[in-house]
């Protein structure tokens, strides 16, 4: 397990921003003690496209972060995402050795199940356990110590674009960081949002960032499920800059400020101001104009969505319904056309379970940030090594610091 007084931080690199989420493990639970944000730029549908304009603004997102958490950001968790992410369950059988189930065979029997052809240029992200069986005894959560002559383990394996993984560690390193671990985002966000008996019960849970949805199922406690829809709220602010005829980053304000998922939950006689494009002036419109524009798109994710569960066949094992996260769920009665389109009970999936700056994290859009700290307070001491700080990233700062001292007495 993670140590006391751990500084653990969270790298959410997404399409439409990058934000970073600092955490203090201490004996109560997490404190969360710094937030960042800045504007994305370099990703296109969760991927990077432009490392350099990536780079930027990881740097300031981080340097948001330790100005207000008090100390320097060295290593991070990192959340993947992208279109390009691909999952399967598989099975992996093992002898057991003494006769008695011990870590080495558990680790072995999960290599064995990882040990599967997939392309040259994807790599296995995650091989996350689903239950084991000893001697055909099913439904087993921890096996170790279990007596038995032979462990299966039944695997989801998460598989990515290895260049896109790397672009990631290579924007992290070009920003003096170190990258602990690379965590799909829709399993990060589970980590803050769900609840332990949702996942017992079946739970299906959406995050709508940027430029993709990201779904993911447990049943029986346990990922049975993950998938990427490449639709997100960027399309939607690209509806509404062409509907409006507003620039795309007044109709993102617009969005926010004015959006609603349902025509019926606006008010006829509503306006609002929307900026021209060109130099000409603004102009007052309706806001069910907006609405007739965002309704169509938040009814074609859901719809995508909903056909995604069902093809799984795990849709009547979800009795905890459906929960939905993501800086798009802010839009107003978002929950309700869910539940519509779907049929399932929804809610808004918001982190919890934090101290210290728990209201300001408190919010969908740091769903992913929060849970990648979650995560990282589970990592276990046999990838403690990665916790290292760069030894160049410690000198530069030392030699800048100098510099600027004497410049300033010079």
């Amino acid at each position: 397990m993670a140590r006391k007084e751990e500084i653990i931080v969270g790298l959410d690199i997404g399409t439409t921003k990058v934000a970073t989420v600092v955490g203090e493990v201490t004996e109560e639970g997490i404190d969360i003690i710094g937030i960042g944000s800045h504007p994305s730029a370099g990703l296109h549908k969760g991927v990077v496209v432009n490392i350099d304009a990536t780079c930027a603004s990881i740097t300031k997102a981080v340097e948001e972060a330790e100005q207000i958490a008090g100390c320097d950001i060295s290593t991070v968790f990192a959340g993947i995402a992208g279109g390009h992410i691909s999952s399967f369950n598989n099975n992996g059988i093992v002898a057991v050795k003494n006769r008695e189930v011990t870590k080495e065979d558990v680790g072995r029997v999960l290599e064995q199940a990882k040990a599967v052809a997939i392309p040259l240029d994807r790599e296995v992200i995650h091989a996350i356990p689903q239950g084991y069986i000893v001697d055909e005894q099913d439904g087993i959560r921890e096996p170790i110590g279990m007596a038995g002559v032979r462990l299966e383990a039944k695997v989801h394996i998460i598989t990515g674009a290895v260049t896109s993984a790397q672009n990631i560690v290579k924007c992290a390193q070009r920003c003096g960081l170190n990258v602990a671990d690379i965590v799909l985002e829709q399993i990060a966000s589970a980590e803050a949002v769900l609840h332990e008996d949702e996942k017992e019960l079946g739970v299906a849970m959406i995050d709508i960032g940027g430029g993709t949805t990201d779904l993911v199922i447990y049943v029986d406690g346990a990922v049975v499920h993950t998938s990427v829809i490449a639709v997100g709220g960027k399309h939607l602010t690209n509806d509404i800059a062409l509907g409006l005829r507003t620039p795309k980053a007044e109709a993102e304000r617009i969005k926010q400020r004015h959006g609603s998922a349902l025509v019926r939950l606006v008010d006829s006689d509503e306006t609002m101001e929307v900026p021209s494009v060109g130099g000409r002036p603004p102009t007052q419109q309706p806001r069910q104009v907006l609405a007739h524009i965002i309704e169509p798109r938040v009814e074609e994710i859901f719809s995508l969505v909903h056909r995604a569960i069902l093809d799984t066949g795990y849709a009547d094992l979800l009795a905890s319904g459906l929960v939905i996260t993501g800086g798009c769920t802010l839009l107003e009665g978002i929950d309700e056309a869910a539940e519509e389109i779907t049929g399932m009970p929804v809610r808004r999936g918001l982190p919890f379970g934090f101290g210290g700056m728990k209201d300001m994290v408190a919010n969908p859009i740091y769903a992913t940030g929060a849970g990648l700290v979650n995560y990282g307070s589970h990592f276990t001491d046999d990838k403690e090594s990665i916790f290292r700080v760069r030894e160049e990233k410690v000198f530069d700062k030392v030699f800048g610091r100098m510099s600027e001292w004497f410049k300033e007495v010079f």
